[in-house]
């Protein structure tokens, strides 16, 4: 009968024939190894994957030895080649010409399905400046 490498307790049959660990919380954490996974065709409809092993073929497992791809489960992210984030021209905010408490009523008459003319004339603007408000307030959540 075999027995758990870490703790010494017998192991299962079944469990024997693939592992030379127990269940044990303790034991799996320090045996378990991640499996490498690879995506050997990715595309909108049908993302494959293949784990490497021994049946892998081999131009598969070279592309999986590349250390940007870390085993599934090993707890490290794989560095990915990102193209640098673009960074859109810093505007200056431009003062606005109407007030926080106009800017929720505008936002509040509006999510009751009021459009933005009616909303002007209640509030005595002009309809552009009760859209920029409503665009404003839309982009300041």
């Amino acid at each position: 009968m075999s027995t758990c490498v870490t703790c010494g307790s017998e192991l299962h049959p079944e469990r024997a024939a693939k592992y030379n660990y127990c269940t044990r919380r303790e034991c799996r954490e320090r045996n378990a190894k991640g499996l490498k996974v690879l995506a050997v065709g990715v595309n909108k409809a049908a993302d494959q994957y293949e784990v490497v092993d021994g049946r892998t073929s081999a131009e598969t497992a070279a592309r999986a030895d590349d250390e940007r791809m870390p085993a599934v489960g090993s707890g490290k992210v794989a560095a990915r080649a990102r193209p640098p984030a673009r960074r859109r021209p810093h505007r200056e905010r431009q003062a606005r010409s109407w007030s926080k408490p106009q800017q929720d009523l505008a936002r509040i008459r509006n999510a009751r399905g009021m459009r933005p003319d009616e909303i002007a004339r209640e509030l005595g603007l002009s309809t552009s400046t009760v859209i920029e408000m409503l665009l404003a307030a839309r982009n300041d959540r």
